[in-house]
């Protein structure tokens, strides 16, 4: 059987979490070998790469006039199709260097609520890295199966995966999404968030970095001394010049409860679509929260505060998709009926 074959135990395939802001990949058998910004850096306007990942997203904000980054994804789907390609070969190779005759089959997520032209833009970019076959996977599934939930079961899993570009929330019974919700409010747009506010409210511009910095000492793995100030440096909107200041992490909590609130809205708008019988299951079960997102400080209690039922954040959220790519690889004739199987175009 030709599934057999191409996911057979001597096939090194291949599990990909194409992410906006961070790419994760999974090999058949060695587990998460990949986890690396999705930024790439150009040089003479665009002709020759000069750094990916890790290498590139320390350029943000510090290049030369002849030298630029880019973060090829936006909002969950590929934004410049070339440049993505560029950056997943590199990640692949990174890993993996497949030849004519040992081609992986690879399995890659993609958000639930995207059309079939930016699906078919990501298996392109997935077959541009000379591989097999290409399958996708939806997102949420990915994650609920990397959580454990038990997807295939006539009951109700609510899953709400905040993520880098995008915020999904989806109902998931029998092996398929029956309701889902997707939102731009996501780890993206908090950083551009806390960027606006230390300008309006402080006079003060922050690079990308240093508002995901930020961001980052907000979230739960960041407790410690969670009422002090937080120490931002930038340049004076009115002066020009190197400015310190000082703010509360009390006072950026609020500057967030806008994109919070947006989040919750989502769940909300999700949950009023739901089967009454599917909304039995979810109060007796509660939400899960996966994607890096959730770890941010106050969202887990504004969500429960405001849907009314228990909500639990995932051990280590940020891997949960690509550790369900990641069951499906090690078990696909059980996972195979929730991929979607690509064709490449001649």
């Amino acid at each position: 059987m030709w599934l057999d074959f191409l996911f057979g135990s001597f096939s090194k395939n291949v599990g990909i979490d194409l992410g906006t802001s961070t790419t994760l990949i999974h090999i058949k058998g060695k587990g998460i070998v990949l986890y690396e910004p999705s930024v790439v850096a150009f040089k003479d306007g665009g002709d020759r790469i000069l750094a990916v990942g890790e290498e590139a997203k320390k350029m943000l904000g510090r290049t030369p006039r002849d030298i630029f980054t880019v973060r090829p994804l936006k909002e969950g789907v590929i934004a410049d199709f070339e440049v993505t390609a560029e950056m997943l070969k590199y990640f692949v190779k990174k890993v993996h260097n497949p030849n004519r005759f040992t081609r992986p089959s690879v399995v890659i997520c993609v958000p639930s609520g995207v059309t079939e032209v930016e699906k078919r833009a990501v298996s392109e970019v997935a077959y541009k890295c000379g591989v097999g076959r290409v399958f996708l996977i939806d997102e949420p599934i990915a994650a609920a199966i990397g959580v454990g939930l038990p997807i295939f079961e006539p009951m109700g899993n609510l899953v709400v995966d905040v993520g880098g570009g995008t915020s999904e929330v989806a109902i998931i019974s029998l092996g398929g999404i029956v309701v889902s919700e997707l939102s731009q409010v996501a780890g993206d747009y908090i950083n551009e968030t806390i960027n606006k506010y230390v300008k309006q409210a402080h006079n003060l511009y922050i690079g990308e970095l240093t508002a995901e910095e930020i961001k980052l000492g907000l979230s739960i793995n960041k407790a410690d001394g969670e009422n002090g100030d937080y120490e931002i440096r930038g340049r004076d909107k009115v002066t020009g010049l190197p400015k310190i200041i000082k703010i509360s992490k009390d006072e950026l909590r609020e500057a967030l409860s806008e994109p919070l609130r947006i989040i919750a809205n989502t769940v909300r708008m999700a949950l009023e679509k739901t089967p009454p019988e599917l909304i039995s299951d979810i109060v007796d079960k509660g939400a899960i929260m996966t994607g890096g997102g959730s770890l941010l400080i106050g969202l887990p209690e504004l969500l429960q505060e405001e849907i009314g039922i228990p909500v639990f954040v995932s051990p280590k959220p940020v891997y949960c998709v690509i550790k369900g790519i990641g069951k499906v690889l090690e078990n696909f004739n059980f996972y195979q009926r929730v991929l979607i199987r690509t064709s490449k175009r001649v």
